[in-house]
């Protein structure tokens, strides 16, 4: 749905001015844009991967005070520890496998412990990539950056994106360091479609870098900045907001182009006020805010579309068509076509008009 005549500054009041304007020149009636729908962000059911829940018995975990794990163990088994959210679980299975490889350094490996330590420490290194899908998917400051926000950008007021690109290139960061191998290659669109199988996860253990404290606690500090905003979503919903508008004025533009005289001996006041509205007000105003958008886009696109990638696969339709749709690149490839169709009616018409660009 959109909102005009709110806000003189916001993306509906700017496009609706410039829609007007070449209205009136062509004497005709202005028409608001259809509403438009567009694939939701998943609920979290359907995005929850289940995670085996592997417990060290009393007798181990008391043992393990010789190398500092109890007390992060008995931490987690708290009553805060069990509502941790979801960067603080995925922090404390990292600091845990970081406890797990110090104790078997300073273990002997003759030590009945040690292979036992052994198998959490590979049961836990192939679940990491579960507990930091759920983070982004499930966690609630992650979610709102994905579900789309119905509100567009308002030209020169993009907020959020430098916080947004730097929590997911940190996150991608981490993503690497705590991958695992998988047991076979598969596409975005093969691993989003596939049916979420009851068995082990289709991947095997590798040797996941260690990650310091200083650098888990990193993601708390990115996660808090991106909580005043909803940028990922507010992107997309921009984006397919100004996809809407420019193909409505292309149409408008388009249906009466043969109204626009031009050529010798020929009245061309017409395609000279038209030129100035478009100078004024796309030129001037639209065409950046369509740049940015697109900038921001493909640097904050390749991000998405690698950690959006589930790592088990995953029965959820909706998601199939929200990565297809928002980060395989259809929604931006509908942009940019939208946006060529409206800067082609311009070049078309200054070349029929002999109007050099660039004039007013």
């Amino acid at each position: 749905m959109f909102f005009v005549g709110c806000d003189r500054q916001s993306a509906d009041a700017q496009f609706e001015t410039y829609q007007d304007r070449l209205a009136n020149v062509l004497d005709i009636s202005p028409q608001a844009p259809d509403d438009f729908s567009f694939p939701p962000f998943p609920p979290t059911r359907d995005l929850t991967l289940p995670v085996e829940d592997i417990r060290i018995n009393l007798l181990d975990a008391y043992e393990l005070r010789k190398c500092g794990l109890f007390n992060l163990i008995a931490e987690r088994n708290s009553i805060l520890g069990k509502v941790q959210d979801k960067t603080r679980q995925l922090r404390y299975e990292l600091l845990f496998l970081n406890g797990l490889q110090h104790c078997l350094t300073v273990l002997p490996k003759d030590a009945e412990l040690y292979n036992t330590l052994k198998d959490y420490q590979e049961q836990k290194q192939r679940l990491l990539p579960i507990y930091l899908w759920n983070m982004l998917t499930t966690g609630e400051e992650w979610r709102q950056q994905l579900t789309l926000h119905h509100r567009a950008f308002a030209p020169q007021k993009l907020y959020g994106f430098n916080e947004a690109l730097n929590a997911y290139t940190y996150t991608q960061h981490l993503a690497e360091r705590i991958k695992v191998t998988p047991a076979t290659a598969q596409s975005p669109t093969q691993t989003i479609t596939q049916t979420t199988s009851s068995s082990a996860p289709a991947t095997t253990a590798a040797a996941t870098q260690a990650v310091s404290t200083a650098q888990i606690d990193r993601l708390l500090s990115y996660q808090e900045k991106l909580h005043p905003y909803h940028y990922a979503g507010q992107l997309f919903y921009s984006i397919e907001h100004a996809t809407h508008w420019l193909n409505t004025i292309t149409s408008m533009l388009t249906e009466q182009e043969k109204t626009i005289p031009c050529g010798e001996n020929r009245n061309q006041q017409k395609a000279t006020y038209l030129n100035n509205v478009f100078h004024k007000h796309f030129v001037t105003t639209l065409q950046p805010y369509l740049a940015q958008l697109d900038s921001q886009y493909q640097q904050i696109q390749p991000y998405l579309q690698t950690l959006l990638q589930p790592p088990r696969p995953l029965d959820s339709p909706t998601f199939t068509q929200y990565y297809q749709y928002y980060l395989a690149g259809t929604q931006h490839q509908a942009f940019r076509d939208a946006t060529l169709s409206h800067v082609a009616f311009w070049q078309r018409t200054f070349k029929r008009c002999n109007i050099r660009v660039g004039s007013r």
